[in-house]
């Protein structure tokens, strides 16, 4: 059974850094290509960046500079590095795997003072 777990959420200043963890089972994760994704009330689901199998990383422009996607085959885990948040950057968390297809539950995080 194929299962993805987030973690790591919460309640940040804006400004301020958190660290998403994202951990998967069932699937064989080093040929996996891991994405994030992010929901935020009342919109819909946009992609914010992914990390090839290779380690090769892409984003959004909104996120560039400031989110850092990476992952530990070995733990079969991949971590999203958030740091200057932004209120706008309020909205649940959810990681993603392909080839294999399977979502997460997702993860909240709220940037606000």
């Amino acid at each position: 059974q194929v299962q993805l777990v987030e973690s790591g959420g919460g309640l940040v200043q804006p400004g301020g850094s958190l660290r998403l963890s994202c951990v998967a089972s069932g699937i064989i994760f080093s040929i996996q290509t891991m994405q994030w994704y992010r929901q935020a009330p009342g919109k819909q689901r946009d992609w914010v960046g992914f990390i090839s199998p290779s380690g090769n990383t892409f984003y959004v422009d909104s996120v560039k500079g400031r989110f850092t996607i990476s992952r530990d085959n070995a733990k079969n885990m991949v971590y999203l590095e958030m740091n200057n948040l932004k209120p706008d950057d309020t909205a649940v968390y959810y990681c993603k795997s392909s080839p294999t297809d399977s979502w997460g539950r997702g993860t909240q995080v709220t940037v606000s003072s």
